[in-house]
């Protein structure tokens, strides 16, 4: 292995002795302490302060991260709570407090965007103190974006029933078998949203479950439904927003229909899939709305995805994805200054396309392989092997260190970007977030990485 052991690291946050403009941080932290209404409060939030852990903490994130800044002088007394209660509770008590919200949309979605900001914040601190592993950072953002999606379509559905448009089939459950579902795709489908991800939806209906009583169509009712989801997790307001959504992975028949009946995504898929779609299906998974429905249609779904041959021609349609990205976005190079973590050259998509390939290979008479989870995956093709432990185990660490970068570059400004910084001073700042001494410690390690990743990647195909 020789010493390969790349990993992010809770950030060197303040050097000894260069605490950056230290007045100016601690004078705004206390005046957000100044702000609660409880002495008591106020006067532990002043008391950070004098915990060196905090202190060194405090004064990282209003150095490096502008978003955790305003999050943290926000609602001060997270930091309390993530002392107090521990992330993990904090994250589970917040996705709760979703159920308790009324399904209202003007009541609804601020209850949403003030839990995001919460949940972003309490991540981004246990991720940065080394409290929160990848595994658990993900999955705390995928349960809820789960959740809020759910209670976006919730409010939608109930609403609609005020209408006179549907009959719902339970008030406590307004999404049971309404025949309306959103699949989720990419990390989210996979449960490994990234800290500042997009998230990849489809959105499909049933007309045959749907109890529409309207003077329109179902078809009209799913669409306004997934209008109704994407404003209400993607809106902005004061209290910031739930998550950006793209609709883009959905089927593309004529019209191109922001929700799609089954029957019209079957025969689609059936007459016009393509490769990189059975390659997106992998990872789909039924987080809102009908899920019996849903998970009868993707289960409809497993033979296009699933082949029982060997579809080598498949493969190659894949691999020629990655070499048109490469081409057109020139980053048919490895480099750190600019890289591009994500879709560069040795980055996390190629470790993606590695497994997703042999899945598509393989899962056809390997049911066990047909698992959204990438490093789930490719453990399971190592048991199996398919692929050298050596492989599996380099490839694994490779993921975790290259999605934990990606993690502090978007928590920096909640930025959805998985490029470096270009210029010398942004990237020698970004190294001691990630917890490198210096640019070239970072340079160096990430540099080894992305060329075990390019060489695996390359085996493979050849």
């Amino acid at each position: 292995m020789s010493g390969f052991e790349p990993k992010v690291s809770p950030p060197l946050l303040v050097p000894a002795g260069s605490d950056p403009a230290p007045e100016a941080w601690r004078a705004r932290w206390l005046q957000a302490a100044s702000r609660a209404n409880d002495t008591a409060v106020t006067e532990a939030l002043q008391a950070r302060l004098d915990d060196p852990i905090d202190q060194a903490l405090l004064a990282g994130v209003f150095a490096m991260s502008p978003f955790l800044a305003d999050c943290l002088t926000t609602e001060p007394t997270l930091l309390l709570d993530y002392r107090t209660r521990g992330p993990a509770a904090v994250v589970d008590a917040e996705i709760r407090a979703i159920d308790e919200l009324p399904l209202d949309r003007n009541r609804m979605l601020p209850g949403l965007r003030n839990a995001k900001r919460r949940v972003a914040t309490v991540v981004g601190l246990a991720d940065l103190e080394g409290t929160f592993d990848l595994d658990a950072v993900t999955t705390s953002l995928t349960r809820l974006a789960d959740r809020a999606t759910e209670a976006v379509l919730e409010t939608f559905l109930v609403e609609s029933a005020k209408r006179g448009e549907i009959e719902l089939s339970s008030d406590d459950a307004p999404a049971r078998d309404c025949g309306i579902f959103v699949v989720g795709m990419g990390k989210l489908g996979a449960g490994e949203l990234n800290y500042s991800s997009d998230i990849d939806l489809i959105v499909f209906f049933d007309p045959q479950r749907i109890s529409y009583v309207g003077r329109e169509t179902p078809m009209s009712l799913a669409v306004r439904a997934a209008r109704a989801i994407v404003y209400g997790l993607e809106n902005k307001s004061r209290e910031g927003y739930v998550f950006r959504t793209d609709l883009r992975l959905r089927p593309h028949p004529p019209g191109h229909p922001l929700a799609l009946s089954v029957d019209a995504a079957e025969v689609y898929y059936e007459r016009h899939g393509q490769n990189w779609e059975r390659a997106a299906l992998i990872k789909a998974r039924v987080v809102a709305g009908d899920k019996a429905a849903g998970n009868g249609f993707l289960g409809r779904l497993s033979p296009f995805v699933w082949r029982k041959h060997l579809d080598y021609a498949a493969i190659r349609d894949i691999h020629s994805i990655k070499r048109q990205i490469n081409a057109h976005r020139g980053f048919g190079t490895i480099g750190v200054r600019g890289h591009d973590l994500k879709v560069g050259r040795g980055g996390i998509r190629e470790i993606e396309f590695f497994v997703q390939t042999q899945q598509l290979i393989l899962g056809g008479r390997h049911p066990e392989l047909r698992d959204a989870r990438t490093l789930a995956a490719l453990d399971k093709l190592v048991q199996g092997r398919w692929v050298d432990g050596n492989a599996g185990t380099e490839l694994a660490r490779a993921y975790g260190f290259l999605r934990g970068l990606e993690h502090r570059l978007q928590m920096v400004a909640d930025k959805q970007t998985q490029a470096l910084p270009a210029r010398d001073q942004e990237l020698a700042q970004f190294a001691r977030f990630a917890g490198f001494a210096d640019d070239t410690a970072l340079s160096e390690a990430l540099m080894e990485t992305l060329q075990r990743v390019e060489r695996h990647y390359a085996q493979l195909f050849e």
